[in-house]
């Protein structure tokens, strides 16, 4: 799975039934020239898997101006961000106890992430859709949003006793391990320069993705 961390949108996912350092490096490469990523934009974190730790997508990650990050050792939860993704797969209702082959597992993610990207609204991005904050929908739509509320007190201020509504804030940065002492962090964090870059008007920049590559014979779907 190929997640943007910032905007919670799925850009790319593909399934296999083993793991392998060549593939990875396959996806990670194919995965960054499709998406245009310049050098020093992405900062790319992974688990600490044998794939995503091997020399050959090292090689890579240095060749394509990649930072490298990983999860810290023993910790199998640091990335809060995909635990999140992986737990709304398996909680929906539809998902199946057992995949009775590989096409029928592939079949349920075709399914599931175009909805995972456009229906389903998530809390920590201001209950907008992933597709909304990837793509730079998420603030028109907040302002209509709140054009509603302040419409709703105007008429019926005594339904409201804490006074005008407002919409959740849209995340402004996102960290994985935010430092505790700020000042140790002199350098912006990259998620805040790229929404810094998209708000100048490069809609790609906005593009910060996490990649977690799987392996074995198979293929990348990108979301439309």
């Amino acid at each position: 799975m190929i997640l943007d961390i910032f905007s919670r949108y799925v850009v790319g996912w593909t399934l296999a039934t083993r793991e392998c350092s060549s593939v990875a490096q396959a996806l990670i490469d194919e995965t960054c020239r499709r998406h245009g990523i310049a050098p020093d934009q992405l900062t790319l974190h992974a688990d600490r898997g044998a794939p995503m730790t091997s020399k050959p997508v090292a090689f890579l990650l240095a060749d394509l101006a990649v930072t490298k990050s990983h999860s810290r050792p023993y910790v199998s939860d640091d990335n809060p961000f995909s635990e999140a993704q992986f737990k709304t797969l398996k909680y929906r209702p539809d998902f199946p106890p057992r995949c009775g082959s590989e096409e029928h597992a592939r079949a349920h993610c075709r399914d599931f992430f175009p909805w995972y990207n456009k229906e389903h609204r998530h809390s920590g991005i201001g209950f907008f859709t992933a597709h909304d904050v990837h793509y730079g929908l998420a603030e028109a739509k907040q302002a209509a949003r709140a054009q509603v509320m302040q419409a709703a007190f105007h008429a019926h201020p005594e339904r409201f006793p804490h006074g005008m509504p407002a919409p959740p804030p849209l995340p402004h940065a996102v960290w994985i391990n935010k430092p505790v002492d700020a000042g140790a962090a002199l350098a912006e964090p990259a998620d805040q320069r790229a929404l810094s870059r998209a708000q100048a008007g490069d809609a790609e920049a906005s593009k910060l993705l996490v990649l977690a590559a799987p392996s074995g014979n198979s293929f990348i779907e990108l979301a439309q």
